[in-house]
């Protein structure tokens, strides 16, 4: 990356110093390495790479303080920031490889060169010149050992972006889709390679991944032109005529595209032609998917609860071989509603409901969706005794019919009734047992990043978060589903001190709660504000918020979370911190 030099030295008070970002961290003063056991002493390491990273390699003391220590005061950033000089200076071998102009600090006024300038620069060049995009070296990601330092992460995006820019110029489509699963550009250019070679089974099986990759249960699809490009290679001649899968694919995709326009009656049509399609040749799968489209439409109508009743009564008698992909279906559906502003207490009858008609038609798998549901009313409600009794039931009702995605939801709700009763190790057992499961259901968007937020509340460990962070990059994540688990990383974050990171996580669990016109998601988000405000020393507004969350529990039937906010509260005054 770097370009050959001659070496220079200190003696006559110039040095070439070559700094690599891209990858990791590396500094080499006249072509000598710079041993990683100089850099220590963290601050003075991120000192380098924030000037690095500036604008002409400068910046006045206030930006570092800031872009390094936003939550401290200024006396204390200064502090640190002179700290930081020191050891940085020390570990480049000279007081002159810092240079401080008064008020502005300047990384080797000499002679510096960054790797991820470079890269940019001959990126951007190459993209200019319509040419030599494979020959612009990409070693990695900027700083992957800084994952969670905001003043890295505009940078790594864009530097990133640009590699992916190179990529698709150079019609590198398969690379793309190793660093972004989802870009539907890529796919589509494979698909039309495979068209253009006549190759029919190759664009039907690249628009598979395509289709499951943006998942239909999260409410995505491929776009007009991808389902055009399909429809295409299915119209491919001579060939066998479309197999029912892949007409019921083409409608669900369509169906999606009509949704996401806000053609909701005519997606409701193409959904109802695709499941009814999918039932007649028995295509679980599809028919899943396709009732996932039909809840959601029934959700934006209000009716979803009459949907899901129909859908379950319609499964557990007609067809019970595809019951388990319709339940599914579901699932978030009415996690999403449990946690509406109408509280879950609603949801009892219904419950009830379920239970007697699986009963009477020997759905083992309907009667534990009865029983779980039952169980987490019972737990919201708390009623502990009777939450344990049904979820455990539920759980053996579950093993017996194989059902994966209700298996982990259960050890979800068992877990946290674990940590009520003050057994946090027994809690995190049976949520490490859940996470292989949970990965491998059909609903694994949805799971997976559910266990990963109650595995943060039950141990409050910052360490958990960067390695279920880095599992759930560049994954299928159901964004109502991650609320919890923003949530639960913003009070985890906040009480370990990284105030910043906590604040972007609530930032964006924000956004999420709007999903919901109140109810306990708009508690949970009070909760985390109070964390953040009771982090920050400002206790009157976090009294504040801790009685808002208590409030909004209350609402809505949640005594027990209503309790733990209001003795947080009380805690609170009493100068307790948690």
């Amino acid at each position: 990356m770097f370009p050959e030099r001659s070496s220079s030295s200190y003696r006559d008070g110039v040095a070439v110093c070559e700094i690599s970002l891209l990858g990791g961290f590396a500094v080499r003063v006249d072509g000598q390495a710079i041993p990683e056991g100089a850099w220590r002493h963290t601050r003075a390491a991120q000192l380098v790479k924030v000037l690095a990273l500036a604008d002409g390699h400068r910046l006045l003391r206030e930006q570092a303080m800031e872009l390094l220590w936003p939550d401290l005061d200024p006396a204390a950033a200064s502090a640190n920031l002179r700290k930081a000089l020191h050891y940085a200076r020390q570990a480049l071998g000279s007081p002159a490889s810092i240079a401080d102009h008064g008020n502005q600090l300047e990384l080797f006024p000499a002679s510096v060169v960054v790797d991820a300038e470079v890269f940019e620069r001959n990126a951007r060049q190459a993209l200019a010149a319509h040419s030599g995009y494979q020959a612009v070296r990409y070693p990695g990601d900027l700083l992957p050992e800084d994952r969670y330092a905001a003043w890295a992460e505009d940078h790594r995006d864009r530097l990133r972006g640009l590699h992916l820019d190179l990529l698709r110029a150079a019609g590198l489509s398969h690379d793309v889709l190793a660093i972004d699963p989802a870009d539907e550009e890529a796919h589509r250019g494979l698909m039309q390679q495979a068209l253009d070679a006549g190759d029919r089974s190759a664009v039907v099986r690249q628009f598979e991944q395509l289709r499951h990759r943006l998942r239909a249960d999260l409410g995505v699809g491929p776009d007009r032109a991808s389902i055009t490009l399909y429809e295409k290679a299915l119209a491919l001649s001579p060939g066998p005529p479309p197999t029912p899968g892949e007409i019921t694919q083409s409608l669900l995709a369509r169906s999606l595209v009509q949704l996401n326009s806000g053609q909701l009656e005519d997606s409701a049509r193409t959904a109802g032609r695709a499941r009814a399609l999918a039932i007649a040749a028995q295509l679980g799968r599809e028919a899943g998917e396709a009732s996932a489209i039909l809840g959601i439409l029934a959700n934006l109508r209000g009716e979803w609860r009459e949907a899901f009743r129909v859908d379950f009564e319609d499964s557990v008698r007609r067809e019970p071989r595809l019951a388990s992909f319709v339940f599914d279906a579901h699932t978030c559906l009415a996690e999403f509603s449990l946690c509406g502003p109408n509280g879950h207490e609603q949801f009892a009858g219904l419950a009830a409901e379920l239970a007697s008609s699986a009963q009477h038609h020997r759905s083992i798998q309907g009667e534990a969706i009865g029983e779980l549901l039952a169980g987490e009313i019972a737990l919201f409600s708390g009623r502990l005794d009777d939450a344990h009794r049904r979820l455990t039931l539920a759980l053996q009702l579950y093993e017996h019919a194989g059902a994966t995605s209700g298996k982990v939801l259960t050890i979800q709700r068992l877990a946290e009734l674990a940590v009520l009763d003050g057994e946090r190790g027994q809690a995190t057992r049976l949520l490490y047992d859940a996470l292989p499961m949970a990965h491998a259901a059909w609903l694994g968007p949805h799971l997976v990043v559910r266990t990963h937020a109650l595995l943060v509340e039950a141990n409050d460990s910052v360490q958990l978060i960067e390695a279920a962070d880095g599992e759930l990059q560049g994954a299928n994540v159901c964004p109502p589903c991650s609320l919890g688990y923003l949530v639960a990383t913003s009070k985890a974050f906040a009480r370990g001190g990284d105030l910043t990171q906590s604040q972007r996580r609530l930032d964006d669990a924000e956004r999420l709660a709007g999903l919901w016109p109140g109810g306990a998601a708009h508690a949970t988000v009070w909760e985390a504000r109070a964390v953040l405000r009771q982090a920050h020393g400002d206790f009157d507004r976090a009294r504040a918020f801790w009685q808002e969350a208590a409030d909004r529990f209350a609402e809505v039937g949640r005594p027990r979370d209503r309790d733990r906010c209001l003795s947080a509260g009380k805690d609170d005054r009493e100068g307790i911190h948690h």
